[in-house]
Order: C-alpha cells, then sequence, then structure tokens
C-alpha cells in the first residue's frame, strides 16, 4: 500500500515534551534570512504536547487527522485538516491527535534571540479540559479519555 504522507515521519521527539508518541520532520531551519523554523509534526492516536509557551508565537496548519488545542484557562478547539490555529506569543497551551485517530500539522515557529519554545509544563489533565460546547465535550470524552463516560467519571 502506497503511503499518502506528504512528509517522512521523522524523529520521535522528547517524551519531556511529548505525552505519547510525537515525531518532526524539519522543513525549514532558523539562519540568517529567517527567524522562524518550520517542520511537520506527526502525533500519533493520544499523543499530544505537554503546557508550553513560545516567546514569539507559532503557526499550526493541520494537514492530516483530527485532534485538538487549547489555551490555558480556555475551552480546548476541535482541529481538522485544514484549520490554521495563530497562536500569540507567551500563550500557555497544549496541542495533539485524538485518541482515535493520528494528527499531522505544520508548525511555524518564531525565534525571540535564540529561543524557541519555553515553559515545558505538565502534561494535560482531565480536570484542566474546559470544553467549549456539548458537541467537543462528547468529542473529547471519546477521543482523549476513551475509558470515561463523562467529565464525572460515571
Amino acid at each position: 500500500m502506497e503511503s499518502t504522507d506528504i512528509f517522512p515521519k521523522g524523529q520521535q521527539l522528547p517524551s519531556e515534551w511529548f505525552t505519547g508518541n510525537a515525531f518532526l520532520t524539519q522543513l525549514v531551519a532558523k539562519d540568517h534570512n529567517h527567524e522562524f523554523s518550520a517542520g511537520c509534526v506527526s502525533f500519533e492516536p493520544n499523543a499530544r504536547t505537554v503546557w508550553h509557551t513560545h516567546p514569539k508565537g507559532q503557526v499550526l496548519i493541520v494537514i492530516e487527522g483530527e485532534g485538538f488545542y487549547q489555551e490555558k484557562g480556555k475551552p480546548a478547539q476541535h482541529l481538522k485538516k485544514g484549520v490554521v490555529v495563530n497562536i500569540p506569543e507567551n500563550i500557555e497551551h497544549w496541542h495533539g491527535a485524538s485518541s482515535t485517530t493520528k494528527m499531522v500539522h505544520i508548525a511555524i515557529t518564531n525565534y525571540k534571540d535564540e529561543v524557541q519554545v519555553m515553559s515545558a509544563g505538565s502534561g494535560i489533565t482531565h480536570s484542566e479540559f474546559n470544553p467549549s460546547d456539548k458537541e467537543a465535550v462528547k468529542l473529547f470524552q471519546i477521543w482523549i479519555f476513551p475509558k470515561e463516560k463523562n467529565h464525572n467519571g460515571k
């Protein structure tokens, strides 16, 4: 069977920044012409980042699969192919795949001096998720916490 991937899977990303299996293919590196880098990040089902920030922001362009993006204190947003997320500088957030599908996105991340990512935090807990509507609650319960029936564990 022929692969439909646009880019190769890449190198596995470190567990201190990711829960589950996530991989990076570097597309553009910071150099004298670019104050940003771009990479293709592949999240296997149920993989996601820890809470983190970027000192000069980040843009995510979802090119395959489904998942979620959430800023600290705000409802999670459902991501699917074609969605673009513009993450402001120094906003604590996480993003990753659902529990049933992988998610692949292009990440364009700006540098401030030589720093691209800051504040590697903890993993995402069930109590931190704050869905925006009933459908998001249902999707989140199925995709991120598939063994739980609702937020109260009932």
